[in-house]
């Protein structure tokens, strides 16, 4: 069998209004394959924050983990 690891990605908390919750915004390059160029694509994803300690403006690193709740598929595990 295979090891399954958790993706881990970085970015930037845009909110923090939320209790427990944390709205993290993630920045990614790709390359259009018609002309070549170099595009920028963000992607907010909600993640966990036990202790409410984040706050909004701070660089993180969030894992993918369980379903929490609804829209909650992340949890932050550590300040960049």
């Amino acid at each position: 069998m295979k090891e399954v690891r958790p993706k881990i990605l970085k970015g930037i908390i845009v909110s923090d209004k939320m209790a427990k919750t944390r709205v993290v915004e993630v920045e990614r390059y790709f390359k259009m394959p018609k002309y070549g160029k170099y595009i920028k694509r963000s992607k907010k994803f909600k993640a966990h924050d036990e202790a409410n300690e984040y706050k909004s403006g701070e660089k993180v690193k969030i894992q993918e983990t369980r379903p929490i709740s609804k829209d909650k598929r992340w949890k932050i595990i550590s300040r960049i």
